[in-house]
């Protein structure tokens, strides 16, 4: 906020008073300068004035030479009678003894004869030289000229002393008339300089208007208001400055808004990064943070502000800010807790000037929890085919060995073991093509070859199935197991748009699982319902149930709860994790609830949209 100015505080005024004192001091040294002139060339017109003419020197020295007569003296009082000037007010005359001869002043003539008590006289009677001085005298508080000349008698070529003339003449008139001068100059000089300051009022606001209106258009330009121009008074350097803070104005509000635009879209681009960035001034504290990564490290970003990186990321223990400016790798950071998996790739980079000066670092967080988890996967992949490829391969070698060992001549073991080396390779090749069913959903090759099917009669036909093989000659076989399906349909017709193929797969899967941990004489129940916008089939069993830990890995590819019975009963571990990318390629979602040693029930939920008007009204 800016402080107004008094106006004696203002440049303005400023301006004024130096231009009048400036203008004071040029008349002092004037007037100092021409008063003394005035005095020297008045002093020396006045002594010039009170001299006594030659005549009289002449006269004074003639009777001073005939000795101390009373005719001499009467002479000397006459010639001193006859001197007329006002401004001298005491002329005395002295012999070569100091005798005083005469004295122009009336009241002194009875010093006539007496010796003179004046040392100047005397000094000047004995060097033989003039004496002239400026005295004040207290006793009438006037100021005098005084001067003492000696009077030389010329004889030939010699020169000989008959004594001094005493001369003292009042310097009042010349004082007053310098004085009335000083007085008439120092009244002109403060008129001039009342007058000058005024002037200088007026000049020093034509000066400073514009400069004010600088201020001020700086001030708007320092709030952010940059639509004020300043008037421009003239083409002078003023005009050309208020020109300059136009230009100025116009630049700053152009470069405003681009850093403006520019941090704006900065912004933006930190909003919306899908990696999370730090940026931190030369002391490794935080300045800045975006959203993504205040979600990923679970910190507020005004808490985060001000705080060093090395605790932000949890790595003071391992990490000190040295180490992230010379060596800028990446570094992984788990984050991961028992509710929740997170692990994150951090790259630094440094901020640095043109002159090499490290100004701060700038740390991209790359969420690579997913990436983790597909390697991972990939890794476990790759084992469980691996184990589950050698297991009956190696079983399939032990019995081909065996055969080719002899026992192809044994018509009891030969073909037993034909029969497991069948068995294996049938296995191998269900595997192999669940792994390509699989792998072609992954890559998308995978087509949905959809119609409209009415669900309840596809539902009953792949149950019909079922209970057909229970009522074959094989149910009742030894060792197979007995079980009965148990049907609970809504009795509406349901069409649905599915890939009949596929999905009949995916139920194959389910019951078949059933069947396996079903206990002999169990019941199977199988559901179909409608709700506002799906439709849900269920398929519950009496089997073993899933433990609760398992339940989330169901759909997991290779995962079994009992990998011993599993891979005893032929299965490839595929089965659910086929189903559910079936189910997902329809838009459905597939889920089950479990309860160990009770059973567990399967849910296939799949969109529904009810048609209206009969179906085959077009045809």
């Amino acid at each position: 906020m800016n402080k107004k100015l008094h106006f004696f505080q203002s440049i303005h005024f400023k301006i004024a008073l130096v231009f009048a004192l400036l203008l004071l001091i040029t008349f002092q040294i004037v007037g100092a300068y021409f008063v003394q002139q005035l005095k020297k060339d008045n002093l020396k017109s006045f002594k010039q004035q009170v001299e006594l003419s030659s005549y009289i020197d002449s006269s004074l020295i003639g009777n001073l030479s005939r000795g101390n007569t009373t005719k001499a003296n009467t002479n000397i009082k006459d010639i001193l009678e006859d001197v007329d000037n006002s401004n001298v007010t005491k002329i005395q005359v002295v012999d070569t003894k100091g005798t005083i001869r005469g004295d122009s002043d009336v009241n002194s003539q009875d010093l006539i004869g007496q010796k003179t008590t004046d040392n100047d006289i005397k000094q000047v009677l004995y060097n033989e030289r003039s004496y002239a001085k400026s005295a004040y005298d207290r006793t009438d508080n006037k100021r005098y000229y005084v001067s003492i000349t000696p009077l030389f008698s010329t004889t030939g070529n010699t020169n000989t002393l008959v004594g001094a003339v005493y001369l003292r003449a009042s310097l009042e008139p010349v004082y007053s008339s310098i004085n009335k001068v000083t007085l008439i100059f120092a009244t002109a000089a403060l008129i001039a300089t009342g007058l000058g300051l005024i002037l200088a009022i007026f000049i020093s606001s034509a000066i400073t208007r514009p400069i004010d209106e600088m201020k001020k258009q700086t001030t708007r330009i320092a709030r952010g208001d940059y639509s004020g121009q300043v008037k421009i008074y003239g083409t002078d350097e003023l005009g050309q400055l208020a020109q300059a803070v136009n230009n100025l104005s116009v630049r700053v509000e152009e470069a405003q808004e681009s850093s403006e635009a520019e941090r704006r879209r900065l912004d933006s681009v930190l909003s919306h990064m899908s990696d999370g960035v730090l940026a931190t001034d030369r002391r490794g504290n935080v300045i800045i943070m975006n959203e993504t990564a205040s979600q990923a490290l679970n910190i507020d970003p005004n808490i985060a502000d001000g705080q060093s990186v090395l605790d932000i990321l949890g790595i003071r223990d391992k990490y000190t800010l040295r180490d992230l400016l010379e060596n800028q790798d990446e570094i992984i950071i788990d984050l991961s807790d028992e509710e929740h998996d997170e692990i994150l790739n951090a790259y630094f980079s440094l901020i640095q000037r043109e002159s090499g000066f490290i100004s701060g670092l700038v740390c991209v967080l790359h969420d690579i929890t997913e990436q983790q988890r597909i390697d991972r996967e990939r890794r476990e992949f790759v084992s469980n085919v691996s184990h589950e490829l050698r297991t009956p391969l190696t079983s399939v070698r032990s019995y081909i060995e065996a055969l080719n060992d002899g026992a192809w001549k044994d018509p009891e073991v030969a073909p037993s073991f034909l029969k497991v080396t069948q068995d294996e390779t049938q296995r191998m090749i269900r595997m192999i093509n669940d792994l390509l069913s699989l792998s072609r959903m992954d890559s998308g090759t995978s087509k949905l070859e959809l119609e409209l099917v009415n669900l309840n009669e596809l539902y009953n036909y792949i149950l019909d199935r079922f209970d057909m093989m229970l009522k074959s000659d094989d149910a009742h076989e030894e060792g197979k197991k007995s079980y009965s399906i148990r049907r609970d349909f809504t009795k509406r017709e349901l069409w649905v748009e599915i890939d009949t193929d596929k999905f009949m797969q995916v139920v194959d899967n389910i019951i078949n699982n059933a069947i396996k941990y079903s206990p002999d004489g169990g019941v199977i129940t199988c559901r179909l319902l409608e709700t506002h916008n799906h439709v849900i089939l269920s398929i519950s069993d009496q089997g073993l149930g899933i433990p609760k830990k398992d339940v989330v890995h169901i759909f997991d590819r290779f995962f079994r709860v009992d990998k011993a019975r599993s891979r005893a009963q032929g299965g490839t571990g595929l089965g659910l994790a086929i189903s559910k990318e079936v189910i997902e390629m329809h838009g459905g979602r597939i889920w089950v609830d479990s309860i160990e040693g009770k059973g567990s029930t399967f849910y296939i939920s799949l969109p529904y949209e009810e048609y209206e008007g009969e179906l085959w009204d077009e045809a």
